[in-house]
């Protein structure tokens, strides 16, 4: 998981996650990642659900997916 996270923080690129809460409930997050610590355990992101900023733990992440962009018509 982590190569694929780290490739979205390369390109800046917006994405959807399923990721498990500490509660044991999943959510879909749509996030941009600002930061990717060194030992890629945990990522700080801005969350456009939330609008603010959440670190997420790794291996929390269950399934990371690109954000299309939608068309007119």
């Amino acid at each position: 998981m982590i190569r694929e996270l780290s490739k979205y923080w390369e390109r800046q690129q917006v994405f959807e996650m399923i990721y498990l809460g500490k509660n044991g409930e999943t959510s879909r997050r749509i996030v941009r990642i600002l930061e990717l610590d060194a030992a890629g355990q945990r990522f700080k992101a801005y969350c456009y659900a939330r609008k603010a900023c959440r670190v997420f733990a790794v291996e929390n992440v269950l399934a990371v997916a690109p954000v299309r962009k939608r068309t007119a018509g």
